[in-house]
Order: structure tokens, then sequence, then C-alpha cells
């Protein structure tokens, strides 16, 4: 973490066993997500940091199969917890719970190829870029049964 003031490091994350491939910082300032590479189960995990004083590992989110692309914190909506998105290669967009780490939603856009990247439109919508396919509109149904759907691809 850089302080643009004096553009000086301010803080130094512990060395993680992957290569990070994306991160992100909640729009309050508190945490951050940073993504990982992997293969075949090892590594691709997201990780949520605390970026206040103990600066520390607060979760981690392991559910992709290879190199997850990218993390991005999901605005706050009115019925959803407080949530993350991430993408991988497995070609494969989660929705997870940010506080508990549960696994609240998964599609997997076939055919797409590597999914390279996310940007959350609000709560419920997030537009994800794919190597073969282009950019996919995704909307999350929340409810009792939350669900991510694809809504359309430009």
């Amino acid at each position: 973490v850089w302080d643009s003031r004096e553009l000086q490091v301010a803080h130094t994350f512990p060395a993680k066993g992957h290569i990070q491939t994306c991160c992100d910082v909640s729009q309050d300032g508190r945490h951050c997500l940073s993504s990982s590479s992997g293969s075949a189960g090892e590594g691709a995990e997201v990780t949520l940091w605390d970026l206040r004083q103990t600066r520390s590992r607060v979760r981690e989110y392991k559910g992709h199969f290879q190199t997850t692309t990218s993390c991005v914190f999901l605005p706050r909506g009115p019925a959803l917890a407080p949530s993350v998105a991430t993408s991988s290669c497995d070609s494969t967009v989660k929705v997870w719970d940010r506080d508990t780490g549960a696994c609240l939603a998964t599609l997997c856009l076939e055919g797409s190829g590597a999914l390279a990247s996310l940007a959350a439109c609000d709560s419920s919508t997030l537009l994800c870029a794919s190597g073969n396919s282009g950019i996919h509109l995704l909307r999350l149904r929340d409810g009792a049964d939350p669900a991510l759907e694809e809504v359309a691809v430009f």
C-alpha cells in the first residue's frame, strides 16, 4: 500500500504462496481484497485484508480451480449482506458473503475462456470480461436462494 502524498510504501502485506493478480479496496477504505494465481485447486484464493491498525488477513475465499483473475467489493444493497465477487480462468464467477466466507452464487460462463476482469455496476449487476466471448452482463438475484445469471453479452 502506497502513501500517495509521500510516494512511499505505507504497508507491505505478508508474502503469499502464489502470484497476486488483482486487488480492490472497499468503499469505506477498511478492507482490501487480493486474488491469487493457481491451478488444479492449489492457490486461486482471494484474501480479505484488514487495512486498519492490524493490517492482518481476515478471511480467504476458496473455490476456484484455476487462477482467480479479478476480485471486487459489491456496493451495499438493501437486501444483500456485504459481498464480494470473483472471476477465474476456470470460466466461473462467484459471489461470496464477505463476512462469513460462504459462496452465495456461482455462474459458469461455458465457452467464454479465461475471465479477465470484473466491474461492479451496483449491488446486483456485474460486468465480466472474457477471453473468447466479449463482455458479459450479469445480475445477482437476491432472496432466500441467491442466483447469478447472464443477462446479455456484448
